[in-house]
């Protein structure tokens, strides 16, 4: 557990843009609530939603291929079938981590961005891992 809190504070530290693939319109969705909390705490968020045009006040990219600046975390809010082709287009943008939130796990996923030198994270939420370590570190 305390080499994972490492890494998952070093993540959080050295972070500054988060792709949130599969985020909502809908506020009400979890998708939608844990970026709103990541934008709230500072993070540039660039919401990836191909039928979106603009979630929490920022205009929303069709897919990871059309971002043209760096990003630090690729948030998957998707199935975990899709996460080994988000973890290609992850590395093809240059990411430094994938995160795979709650309920979302993918073995060749993690195998491919471990190859690729990308640090990964699943089933886990980057907001209360967010609010954990801020309130017990």
């Amino acid at each position: 557990m305390e080499k994972n809190t490492n890494k998952i504070k070093s993540i959080l530290k050295n972070s500054k843009t988060i792709a949130i693939v599969g985020i909502s319109k809908d506020k009400n969705k979890d998708s939608n609530i844990c970026g709103a909390y990541l934008k709230y705490k500072g993070y540039n968020i660039i919401p990836v939603n191909p039928n979106a045009e603009n979630i929490l006040g920022i205009p929303a990219i069709k897919s990871l291929e059309n971002i043209n600046k760096k990003v630090d975390i690729v948030d998957v809010f998707r199935p975990s079938s899709e996460a080994e082709e988000i973890t290609k287009a992850a590395i093809k943008i240059g990411a430094k981590v994938v995160w795979l939130q709650v309920g979302i796990t993918n073995k060749n996923a993690e195998k491919l961005a471990e190859k690729n030198n990308i640090l990964f994270v699943s089933n886990r939420c980057l907001a209360k891992e967010h609010k954990y370590l801020r309130y017990h570190y």
